[in-house]
């Protein structure tokens, strides 16, 4: 089981009508509030390099962080790490080429651009890979946030949540009233701004939840290993039969979509006072996103060795072995709840943008209705919520969901873009790589797949 990858971000596959969110007179500072945004309207003069990164490392890192020390289990230490830089590689190389193949169609968006390469058979194929993956994400950020805080059972076995743990099991902190609870005082709020770069401050505060989980990960490890008490961990794979080979594929969800956040670089690209700085953004947010994966798998896959469950953070339900565990058991998990809380409104302005795509194609901007604005946000809302309270468990599915639209949207149409090339400014390296990404991302998922439905 695979847990599923990020995917968030404000899209691109928007149609002409929808092609940003907040109209271009605004980005310039021109007419204010009449069109819907979030306020401010006169005084936005064009996004900062760091809101910048902060919106895309937020996109990047999300539910995915916790499978990443079980990658290490699959795969061995050494290559899961030296894998994880290599993933982070070949991104940066996807999105140049889409970024490229955009500029040349001159196109500010990447529905825009697979629809300048495919038509709009290839744009709608986009908003519809957009809208599953991130729809599916979304709502396993929900079940995480009530397995989290309000508890769940496995096997005949109740695992207490964080606030259940607090006050013991009530009406009020039950999984039903927790995900009312988060989704009309944090998810609709934030669900409500128009604008990427007004999301800069939460996903900053986001990414900086991710680093409390890896720091007192990191610490844990760290103080187990100077007493002694972490035995050598497994720095290659156990590969004895076929079965065994056929496994080290179920990691290749994880790994080859580890860094998606392709469908957020052209509308956090339009939001800058200069666009030229989207290459420096997308490689900088990259390198910190690295940085927190390769800390995470190290340190995790250190910490709980081959008892590592696909969820981390589900180790973090035990006595740890050191003091205060139950303390760091819940600061853990609640700074990762909230990691995934601000997270949310990135994801959803995506699935948002791109469901309007498909079912409004020609209707005139999303921020220029508001009760189409409105009506949609609050119907994929409530889909969302009741997703995730009758449908408990739906890891299996979002192995296929991470294997199948997800790599399509970072990989399989950047590559197609560039092999169709309608403005011949590919390269030989270019049509080589774009080979490579296509191949690479069909054989692994489609393994990952078959591997993970047999065993």
């Amino acid at each position: 089981m695979v847990m599923p990858i990020s995917s968030g971000g404000v899209v691109a596959a928007e149609t002409e009508s929808t092609e940003s969110l907040l109209p271009k007179n605004q980005q310039r500072g021109g007419v204010g509030g009449a069109d819907g945004d979030d306020g401010g309207g006169d005084d936005f003069h064009g996004a900062s390099f760091a809101g910048a990164v902060f919106n895309l490392s937020t996109t990047i890192v999300v539910a995915g962080i916790m499978a990443l020390p079980a990658t290490m289990k699959v795969l061995g230490l050494a290559p899961g790490l030296v894998l994880i830089v290599l993933a982070a590689l070949l991104t940066d190389a996807s999105i140049e080429l889409l970024v490229r193949f955009s500029r040349a169609a001159g196109v500010k968006s990447y529905g825009k651009a697979m629809g300048d390469a495919f038509g709009p058979l290839g744009r709608g194929f986009l908003q519809f890979c957009v809208v599953v993956n991130n729809l599916g994400v979304m709502v396993v950020y929900m079940i995480i946030i009530g397995d989290v805080l309000s508890g769940t059972s496995s096997s005949g076995v109740h695992h207490h949540g964080v606030i259940e743990g607090w006050f013991g099991p009530n009406r009020w902190n039950g999984r039903f009233a927790i995900l009312t609870i988060t989704t009309l005082g944090v998810f609709a709020p934030l669900a409500c701004f128009k604008r990427v770069d007004s999301l800069r401050f939460t996903s900053a505060v986001s990414v900086a939840l991710a680093v409390v989980f890896v720091v007192i990960t990191a610490g844990i490890a760290i103080f187990k290993l100077a007493r002694g008490q972490i035995p050598m961990p497994q720095l290659f794979p156990d590969v004895h039969d076929w079965p065994s080979i056929w496994r080290l594929f179920t990691a290749a969800p994880v790994l080859v979509t580890a860094y998606i956040c392709h469908y957020n670089v052209h509308p956090i690209c339009k939001e800058l006072r200069d666009t030229l700085q989207i290459r420096p953004i997308v490689r900088t947010s990259l390198l910190l996103c690295s940085a927190v994966y390769i800390t995470t798998s190290f340190f995790g896959f250190l910490l709980f060795g081959d008892s590592t469950l696909d969820d981390v953070l589900a180790n973090f339900d035990s006595n740890l072995g050191i003091p205060y565990s139950s303390f760091f058991n819940d600061a853990v998990r609640v700074s990762y709840v909230l990691h995934l809380m601000l997270v949310f409104p990135i994801v959803f302005q995506a699935l948002r943008l791109n469901m309007d795509g498909l079912l409004f194609p020609s209707a005139r901007p999303l921020s220029c209705d508001n009760r189409r604005f409105g009506v949609l946000t609050a119907a994929l809302l409530a889909v969302i919520f009741l997703a995730a309270n009758f449908i408990p468990n739906i890891w299996d599915a979002f192995q296929f969901t991470g294997a199948t639209a997800s790599v399509c949207v970072a990989y399989i149409f950047p590559a197609a873009m560039t092999l169709r090339d309608r403005h011949g400014i590919a390269r030989k390296r270019d049509r080589v790589l774009a080979v490579f990404m296509i191949v690479l991302a069909v054989v692994a998922n489609a393994v990952a797949v078959y591997s993970d439905a047999c065993s």
